[in-house]
């Protein structure tokens, strides 16, 4: 089949997705109210709380949750078939992603800005909210050290990578220094860096660098060294004020997605590349079960619980008008949507010309899993050899593309991951390291940088499927927080009760899975560390269960209980507060800074 067919098509059923479900949720789930005082309105204090125009909310948005996941999950995940991945990606992007980014948001600024974490324990329960910092704090450990593996992986594999990536972290802290210092706009001077990042394609050609010589003089292989420079660099980033690295990198970011989707876009309707790979590959035995663990090999692109870290975190202090929530929100999730799509048509028509060649790239889940990057780089660089591209650029284009993403990852993840340890620590009055950046920081550090370290070849494919249920797991609260706030409002929770059930099921489901895979591998490392991380998780994943049966019961029965009465206006224009607000929402409260989710 040919690949534009199929991108016409599914940009289109997104584009319906957007036009009218979107419009059902806003009217007739979270209630959107035109008239509605935003946070951004009552708290405005020209830093954090400030009114912006939905378009540069959204810009920042999408690229605040826009990372290498989007790439990464697909790329894996085609090896059962193009079919199944398109499928969930299509259908978890317009009725599971869009419903979670869209309400997490709405939300949040009905409860002034604050963290999904925060509304978890006040509208679900304090249970609940401490089953969140315990999850958040697996997903970041897993998603950093993914990360860490991505770049380190890229950085062996093409060499030349490397000029491009190093002279971006300078560039972008000259940006940062003029857009703080000038108070002028980011847009023409992040222009400007992009342009010499590509500019310096030709350089990495010319001059790549290794650390073969380096690592072998300290006893390391060339990937260690790297994913050991590599959260060196995060903990210093993660040190630094976010003006001055994190948010001029999401400012030069936000240009590169536009540039690489309009490559790979315009790519696949010059070339007219055919879909060699099958609609549902026949794997060999052994091999994983598509049916559950797909719906968490994509995460990201299809619903993804780090997006409510993000809706509920900076972008819910911005938010003009309430409206506003459903075209940041909701288009936020099918942008990233359309990522996922640019990298399953890389990995199916791009990567390779004939069905034995594909074949030859995914012989196995390991193989498709350890070469998911480089088979994402190749087909990117197929598509723009049609646009006139060396494809010996284009490969090293689609690579910077991967590592900035997944180093903005890994800037923001740690940060957060350092305030998790904070929390933590306080709660438990451990106050060295509550009080202590620098001994948070290399917590923050150490533990994801120890399992990446870990010894055997499972790192990448593995802990890839750790990541996602643990995604998964905080999407799924989130989730329930929404549900039962839709239920409290006396509006139907179904399009919210649905996909949450349904991540429940298929994270339980492959949790277990793996568990006696890891309990009966013959590899220690599975034994020992995995087999205990997954047990964890599938503890918290029960957990949630019973928290959001319970919080749901007791708001369905307050509801029934209250059938018949006078509807209870959905909130109050004059003051920008719910009518009949939860405990712990007083309009008179003082806002609170949400945390989580900063870029």
């Amino acid at each position: 089949m040919p690949a534009v067919v199929v991108l016409v098509a599914v940009l289109a059923l997104f584009a319906l997705g957007y036009r009218y479900y979107s419009s059902y949720l806003a009217r007739r789930v979270y209630g959107l109210d035109p008239n509605y005082v935003t946070p951004a309105h009552r708290y405005s204090d020209g830093v954090d709380f400030v009114p912006t125009n939905r378009y540069v909310v959204f810009s920042h948005h999408f690229i605040s949750v826009a990372g290498a996941a989007p790439i990464v999950g697909p790329a894996v995940a085609v090896f059962w078939g193009w079919g199944p991945a398109l499928l969930w990606v299509v259908l978890g992007t317009i009725f599971a992603a869009g419903v979670h980014d869209f309400g997490a948001l709405a939300v949040s600024v009905r409860h002034r800005a604050k963290s999904i974490g925060t509304l978890a324990g006040e509208v679900v329960s304090r249970r609940a909210g401490t089953l969140f910092l315990i999850i958040i704090f697996f997903l970041l450990t897993l998603v950093n050290a993914v990360f860490s593996v991505v770049i380190a992986n890229l950085f062996v594999s093409t060499p030349s990578v490397v000029l491009p990536t190093l002279v971006t972290i300078p560039l972008a802290i000259g940006v940062g220094q003029y857009v703080y210092r000038t108070r002028s706009a980011a847009l023409l001077p992040s222009l400007v860096v992009l342009l010499l990042v590509y500019a310096s394609i030709p350089l990495g050609l010319l001059f790549p660098i290794t650390i073969d010589p380096l690592a072998a003089a300290v006893g390391l292989t060339p990937k260690t060294l790297w994913i050991i420079l590599v959260f060196g660099y995060a903990f210093a980033a993660s040190r630094l004020p976010v003006w001055l690295l994190l948010q001029p990198r999401d400012y030069i970011n936000q240009q590169q997605m536009l540039v690489a989707l309009a490559v790979i876009l315009l790519g696949v309707a010059v070339g007219f590349d055919w879909i060699v790979a099958p609609l549902i590959n026949d794997v060999p035995d052994g091999s994983p079960p598509w049916f559950p663990l797909l719906f968490i090999t994509i995460a990201c692109g299809a619903i993804s619980g780090f997006h409510s870290l993000v809706s509920s975190g900076t972008t819910a202090k911005q938010i003009d008008r309430e409206t506003d929530a459903r075209f940041v929100g909701y288009l936020g999730a099918v942008g990233e949507g359309t990522l996922a799509l640019c990298a399953i048509l890389a990995c199916t028509a791009g990567v390779a010309a004939t069905r034995a060649d594909w074949d030859a790239l995914y012989t196995d889940y390991a193989t498709a899993s350890g070469s998911a990057t480089d088979n994402f780089v190749n087909g990117v660089a197929n598509f723009a050899s049609h646009l006139g591209i060396p494809e010996t650029v284009g490969v090293v284009f689609a690579a910077v593309v991967i590592i900035s993403f997944a180093s903005t990852t890994m800037d923001t993840g740690v940060r957060l991951q350092r305030y998790i340890v904070q929390e933590i620590a306080e709660t438990a009055r451990i106050r060295p390291l509550a009080r202590n950046l620098t001994l948070a920081t290399l917590v923050a550090v150490a533990v994801p940088l120890a399992l990446a370290l870990t010894p055997g070849d499972f790192a990448f494919g593995t802990l890839w499927q750790l990541f996602g249920t643990t995604n998964q797991l905080t999407a799924g609260l989130a989730l329930a927080v929404i549900a039962v706030w839709v239920t409290k409002s006396s509006r139907n929770p179904l399009a919210v009760l649905i996909p949450l059930v349904f991540l429940l099921v298929m994270t339980s489901w492959a949790l277990v899975l793996n568990l006696v895979r890891f309990v009966t591998a013959d590899d220690p490392m599975q034994v020992f560390l995995l087999a205990p991380l997954d047990a964890v998780i599938f503890v918290l994943a029960l957990w949630l269960i019973v928290e959001a049966s319970l919080a749901l019961r007791t708001a369905w029965r307050a509801r029934t209980a209250a059938a018949g009465t006078p509807a209870v206006p959905a909130a109050d224009p004059k003051t920008g507060t719910d009518a009949a607000p939860p405990a712990g929402d007083s309009p008179t409260d003082p806002a609170e800074p949400a945390g989580a989710g900063e870029q």
